[in-house]
């Protein structure tokens, strides 16, 4: 039942994260979703949500600079904490502790 519950939450933070967050390239915002990035960072950040210590911004930008995201057809590699305007890092954090206050 527990692993039944922590899917649901994965899933429903991964949906929340895809449409909340971007990528910024070039003043184009190509949301998690559709950059198929959203249930990896969810993935990732899921331990700062059932650990009992307060979600810090310098963890969350350190989880994200190890997700790397292939650009140029894979031939390069670019951590996602690059990619992530302010904003979106600051609206992440915010998202995930909403997330761990209602768990």
């Amino acid at each position: 039942m527990a692993n039944t519950n922590t899917t649901e939450l994965l899933e429903a933070l991964a949906a929340e994260i895809g449409e909340n967050v971007y990528i910024d390239i070039a003043k184009w915002h190509l949301y998690l979703s559709n950059a198929k990035l959203h249930t990896v960072v969810a993935e990732r950040m899921y331990p700062l949500l059932t650990s009992n210590k307060p979600i810090k911004e310098e963890d969350v930008i350190k989880i994200l600079e190890t997700i790397s995201v292939k650009i140029g057809g894979g031939r390069r590699e670019v951590p996602l904490a690059d990619l992530l305007p302010l904003q979106c890092q600051v609206n992440l954090v915010d998202l995930l502790e909403r997330y761990q206050s209602s768990m």
